[in-house]
């Protein structure tokens, strides 16, 4: 007995040291809230007072203190999502997470985005204030990894910590618009399905334009009698093994004085982008005597990309414009390192690299550059076969301004001065929305467009001699999509296809017309909006499309076939008004019968990896509905049977029945357990967390939680055959600033305002998002001074 206590005290003063030590890692290295500091080069004392959810109002006297102090707060708590933003166009992953990523690596450094940072960087007007104010803020960044504690993940992964500088802006900007891009994951698919299948397979698919689709409408646009296919995007697996945001889509409307309930404009947005943890954005409320802005923060990016203030507010959703194009070149029989031009053969240019890897040597590699761009065979993982492509992007190839354009942006004060920083964002595509306190409601779809002859189809890999030409036909920016006070009283964009441009429509990889539909549905007809109908209608989770789907597919089934589940299920499918509430069965049956519905149709022509691809792209959602009234597609046939020919009936008939089956065995035969709740979840992924001991400390979640893919609350996944729906993208914040009460504007942020798993703001808005919830945005000085925390920072002499 003395024995057993004499191990009981040894192992309890084991517990408590471990404890201790827990406690004081956990001092040391979470943020400093509150206290004061000293700043290098710092003019005059700046106060930083952080509300109670951890977010920063800064109240300086000069603009470069202001951003210099923004860069330390934004560093203490997000250090490491900036260290994997920048490193990511960089060729920079394998050595923080070793070998499995250099083919990640040697994708990025293909695609030429560190190449165009460089020499972006190299070309500045150091004068620009933009430039000086981009550098103050870079210097607060580097003198917390400095002075400030290292972050966890940087003793975990063991990479030391390095100084920032513009060219990582630079970097981290082009990573948002590989991720905004479509084209370079969707179209060597689209190649291979038409020469596998044929034109018909392709024309089956329902890609192109219809003019029965909900457009974004322009207003006084021009008048355009030439269609263009449209074709939409599959996601590129570079990132997946890493939890980083993917940008993927996004909700904004702006609701005009003559709709709302005090005269005011009302401004929504809620940007959907892949979930990951810290998530994507970081608020900070900056106040001085130029500048006054409330805004969201890419991780070492100074200027934020939404925004607000007591005159104005804007926000993005992703235009979808078709940016990128691939050629086949034509490779020299006796010399591989050369291919044809219009002058003859001609030598490829061979760009070499290095890449460093954890835990091993450094790798070099080689890649071949045509006059088009980089080749990527045996980089790009979509690309397959011998034949030698190439991608041209426009993002590389034209001067870079987006710095300049997102600090014209955050430092307009009306709608005149806002218009004018538009035309610099060449790439990527944004969809800008603008509201002001003057009434002025706004739509711009910014990107450098350009003239497209009916007969070229972008979406397809050019065949050699063929395609656009290397200098295009530029348009100028009046030609863009755009509304500008529309007699609608609202604008809006679900990154929907917009109205015709300049005589045609502009190819792009529009998603599909659902949430736009619904935004109208809900917008139209209603006159008295107010912050609160606004807070109900950005986490609507109804589809307006979907039970026109199941009316489509349930006439074709025979009842006789059914068991008593199925028949009970397609009874409540048919009365529901497709809803997804936690507690919707209907949900649950709807979206198990279309993963078989695909799966039956599809798999057998394309075979199990481009039926995966096919699973995860954009035009499969846009595929659905059209395809639930196209009785004669050539996709019905099961290939793999000889002796019969599959009708539609057949496929939407065998798909219900293994849907219910599937269900049944999954959740037993009481309906009452099919729930969505049961299948459709969100967990906030850490890179780290990956490490199943350490997933509890670094992920947020899982929970289950209401909404799906493409209705207003977009909580959207990938089908697969587990019938279960983990959640990997939506509103990475959902934002209502309301002009008649600015300081009472609402926002939330998907898991908290920290990445810092030490902080307490790290997952404090995790439950309150997931429940549809709100905090205040915070504006007034004098609430914001009765602050608990306050950081002074003081020149340091």
């Amino acid at each position: 007995m003395n024995l057993l206590k004499k191990i009981g005290a040894i192992l309890l003063v084991i517990v408590t040291l471990l404890i201790i030590i827990v406690g004081v890692i956990a001092y040391t290295l979470k943020p400093d809230y509150s206290g004061e500091k000293e700043l290098a080069n710092l003019q005059q004392e700046v106060k930083v007072y952080y509300d109670d959810y951890g977010i920063p109002h800064i109240y300086g006297e000069n603009e470069k203190d202001a951003f210099r102090t923004l860069g330390y707060v934004h560093a203490q708590d997000r250090l490491w999502q900036m260290e994997l933003l920048r490193r990511i166009a960089s060729g920079g992953l394998s050595e923080v997470f070793g070998a499995d990523l250099i083919g990640t690596d040697k994708f990025f450094l293909s695609l030429g985005i560190a190449d165009a940072s460089k020499l972006t960087a190299a070309s500045v007007a150091e004068n620009d204030e933009g430039v000086v104010l981009a550098k103050a803020y870079l210097d607060g960044i580097n003198q917390f990894i400095t002075e400030g504690p290292t972050p966890i993940e940087f003793h975990l992964t063991g990479i030391e910590k390095k100084a920032f500088v513009l060219e990582d802006v630079y970097n981290t900007i082009g990573y948002m618009a590989f991720s905004f891009a479509m084209a370079h994951k969707t179209d060597p698919l689209l190649t291979t399905i038409n020469s596998k299948l044929g034109p018909n397979y392709l024309k089956d698919l329902h890609v192109g334009s219809t003019v029965d689709t909900e457009w974004i409408k322009n207003y006084n646009p021009a008048s355009s009698d030439s269609i263009q296919n449209n074709l939409t995007a599959a996601v590129n697996k570079a990132l997946g093994v890493l939890d980083i945001p993917l940008f993927e889509g996004s909700n904004s409307w702006v609701i005009a004085p003559d709709k709302t309930k005090n005269g005011k404009v009302i401004f929504a947005n809620d940007p959907h982008i892949g979930f990951a943890q810290p998530s994507v954005w970081y608020e900070a409320h900056m106040e001085t005597p130029t500048y006054s802005k409330y805004g969201y923060h890419i991780a070492g990016i100074p200027f934020p990309l939404l925004g607000h203030n007591r005159k104005l507010a804007y926000g993005i959703t992703m235009f979808e414009n078709d940016d990128v194009d691939f050629y086949f070149e034509q490779n020299n029989p006796d010399n591989e390192n050369q291919y044809l031009t219009e002058s003859g053969y001609v030598d490829y240019e061979i760009v070499n690299k290095s890449i460093k890897v954890k835990d091993s040597s450094e790798v070099q590699f080689s890649y071949k550059k045509s006059i088009h761009g980089p080749i990527l065979n045996g980089i790009a993982d979509q690309v397959i076969g011998d034949r030698p492509i190439a991608m041209s992007w426009v993002y590389t190839q034209m001067e870079n301004k987006v710095i300049d354009a997102i600090y014209g942006l955050s430092h307009s004060n009306n709608l005149k001065e806002f218009k004018t920083a538009l035309p610099k964002i060449h790439a990527p595509g944004l969809n800008i929305m603008y509201g002001d306190e003057e009434g002025n409601v706004a739509w711009f779809a910014t990107a450098q467009l350009y003239q497209i002859p009916d007969s070229v189809n972008t979406k397809m890999v050019f065949e050699v001699g063929e395609g656009l030409p290397l200098e295009k036909d530029l348009l100028d920016f009046k030609e863009n999509p755009q509304a500008i006070n529309p007699p609608s009283n609202y604008v809006y964009s679900a990154n929907n296809q917009p109205d015709s441009i300049a005589g045609m429509l502009y190819p792009g990889y529009y998603l599909p017309e659902n949430r736009g539909k619904r935004i109208v549905e809900l917008l139209a007809p209603k006159n008295d909006w107010d912050i609160t109908s606004a807070s109900e209608m950005i986490t609507d989770v109804i589809s307006s499309v979907e039970p026109e789907i199941i009316t489509n597919l349930a006439k074709l089934l025979d009842v006789s076939l059914l068991s008593e589940n199925g028949l009970m299920a397609i009874d409540s499918l048919k009365m529901w008004r497709g809803d997804y509430e936690l507690s919707s069965i209907e949900a649950t049956i709807y979206n198990r019968w279309i993963y078989y519905f695909l799966e039956n149709t599809f798999e057998d022509e394309l075979g199990d990896e481009l039926f995966n691809q096919f699973l995860s792209t954009h035009f499969m959602k846009r595929l659905i509905a059209p395809l639930s009234k196209d009785e004669d597609s050539v996709w019905w046939d099961d290939v793999s049977t000889t002796d019969v020919n599959e009708s539609m009936v057949d496929i939407v008939n065998i798909s219900f029945m293994e849907a219910v089956a599937s269900l049944e065995k999954d959740f037993g035969n009481n309906l009452d357990y099919w729930r969505w709740e049961r299948v459709h979840t969100i967990e906030h992924g850490h890179p780290i967390g990956q490490i199943a001991a350490l997933r509890s400390f670094f992920n947020v979640g899982p929970y289950p939680v209401h909404g799906t893919r493409e209705v207003i609350n977009n909580l959207a996944f990938s089908y697969d055959d587990t019938g279960y729906y983990k959640t990997t993208s939506g509103p990475s914040t959902r934002r209502i600033i309301d002009f008649y009460d600015v300081e009472n504007s609402i926002s939330i942020l998907p898991t908290g305002q920290s990445g810092n798993p030490f902080s307490e703001h790290y997952r404090d808005q995790a439950e309150m998002y997931v429940n549809g919830e709100f905090r205040k945005m915070m504006m007034n000085k004098e609430e914001i001074q009765k602050s608990k925390e306050i950081l002074t920072f003081k020149p340091k002499d």
